[in-house]
């Protein structure tokens, strides 16, 4: 579990480092080019729809992994538009929260009982 959130605080400095570099070059006018990239049925846009299906998926565990309550589609929602910068913050609270515990970080306290 040391490796994996080591993993997840180095690549938490680096995402949080290049995305301050790419706003402060381009702005942070994402969803245009985003979607942009999508229309042109370029490369580009096949790698950013299928990373539009990670960062659904991403939302869906998350809503699903705390029994969809209202917090949970919050949570859901940061998880959809923050991508990773929200998911390795996430997992290391959970981490912290669950002593390790991969089953309850997974599936939840309610489901891991």
């Amino acid at each position: 579990m040391n490796v994996f959130r080591y993993f997840l605080g180095a690549f938490l400095a680096v995402l949080l480092i290049y995305t301050a570099i790419v706003v402060l070059n381009h702005g942070a006018n994402l969803l245009p080019v985003f979607f942009g990239d999508m229309a042109r049925m370029g490369w580009a846009g096949q790698f950013n729809l299928d990373f539009a299906g990670f960062l659904l998926l991403s939302g869906i565990w998350t809503v699903w992994r705390n029994g969809f309550t209202p917090a949970a589609w919050g949570l859901g929602i940061l998880a959809l538009f923050f991508g990773m910068l929200f998911l390795t913050i996430y997992l290391l609270f959970l981490i912290s929260r669950e002593r390790g515990d991969l089953k309850r970080i997974l599936l939840g306290p309610a489901r891991a009982s």
